[in-house]
């Protein structure tokens, strides 16, 4: 009994954990280093590629940051890593024998991706898996972060080495899944879902990106996808819906600028009132 009264206050953070349960002695989760405190963890992810995942962890950054809150982004998409670029920044960080100092946003966001290691941004990163999944390890512990408030996750698709791998090391508070107004959704939503429930990781819920198009004329909402299945699916699996963010020309612009940070998207910040509710409650 008291090991299933246990699991269901679990944090999955053993570290701090002084109950003596099956999967603390099995637990992989690392520690960040020494001069890093990060307090919330939110995981980013899809089932499928091409759905604007980093684009909504920029937009859940934004809005945490223009609430006063520290925040960063570790984007552990490294072979598509776009990150930097919706900011405009560049590399390469700075570090020392003892770890690695990210980069930072105009508004102060601290960022560390692949890029910001290269050279070249143009180069690609042909790494087998466990390399990968390595380096992104390797941007929780040896990354000198600071004090956040909020960090989120930007994960590469699917259910493969690297999202295991933040999963199984690294404390995560809960994930977001990202999905679009498609006939496909509840099967990705269905993988991650299942991945997360696997693992013991929270979901907070899902973000409908792409969900439609304002005619700029008449202000009527445009289904470009077909109608949305979103909310069917969020009822399946006793999920809330986040936010319906909109195809938004102006958005896509600010980003290829790298000046996401000027975006005005009123549904970023609902999506952050609720992942705020949600974890701290």
């Amino acid at each position: 009994m008291e090991e299933i009264m246990a699991n269901e206050e679990c944090t999955h953070d053993c570290s701090t954990c002084g109950a003596s349960c099956a999967s603390k002695k099995e637990s992989l989760i690392e520690p960040c280093n020494s001069k890093s405190s990060i307090k919330k963890v939110i995981g980013v992810v899809s089932g499928k590629g091409g759905v604007g995942k980093s684009t909504v962890s920029a937009m859940l950054a934004v809005a945490m940051r223009r609430r006063e809150q520290n925040v960063a982004i570790l984007d552990a998409d490294i072979t598509g890593p776009s990150v930097p670029k919706m900011f405009g920044i560049h590399g390469p960080v700075n570090g020392d024998g003892e770890g690695i100092l990210p980069a930072e946003t105009k508004t102060g966001i601290k960022v560390m991706s692949l890029n910001l290691l290269l050279d070249d941004e143009t180069t690609p990163v042909v790494w087998r898996g466990p390399v990968i999944a390595g380096t992104v390890k390797q941007f929780w512990t040896d990354v000198f972060w600071g004090d956040i408030d909020w960090m989120f996750v930007d994960m590469p698709p699917g259910t493969g080495d690297v999202p295991l791998t933040v999963f199984q090391s690294i404390p995560l508070d809960g994930i977001v899944i990202v999905t679009s107004p498609q006939e496909l959704v509840s099967m990705i939503v269905s993988k991650a879902v299942r991945m997360a429930s696997l693992m013991n990781i929270p979901v907070l819920g899902i973000v409908e990106n792409m969900s439609y198009l304002k005619c700029p004329d008449c202000g009527r909402e445009i289904k470009l996808f077909g109608e949305s299945h979103v909310d069917e699916v969020a009822k399946e699996y006793g999920l809330d819906v986040l936010a319906r963010v909109p195809i938004d020309p102006a958005l896509a612009n600010l980003a290829d600028k790298g000046a996401v940070e000027l975006m005005e998207l009123p549904c970023a910040e609902e999506a952050a009132d609720k992942i705020e509710a949600k974890v701290k409650g």
